[in-house]
């Protein structure tokens, strides 16, 4: 598989998530796929700052994604910030 066809069948994923995200006033989009597999993505509106976007990107989006492209082994949202414990 290539870059190119990973990245478009992630959007494809993406999307069945989007109506949810749009609802809560967020989206979130893919900015790349680095060689050792690890789709990073943007999250955009209230995603940046909502205090569960770091749960929504793991147990949402990464799980997701990964079943929908298994070649990806993670997802990283560059703009995202871990809640401390």
């Amino acid at each position: 598989m290539n870059k190119k066809d990973i990245i478009a069948r992630s959007e494809k994923a993406l999307d069945s998530l989007r109506p949810y995200l749009i609802d809560d006033g967020g989206n979130i989009e893919v900015v790349d796929l680095t060689e050792d597999f690890v789709l990073q993505v943007r999250l955009l509106g209230n995603c940046v700052t909502c205090p569960m976007s770091y749960m929504t990107m793991k147990a949402g989006v990464e799980e997701s994604i990964k079943a929908a492209v298994p070649e990806v082994l993670s997802v990283e949202a560059i703009n995202a910030t871990p809640v401390e414990a």
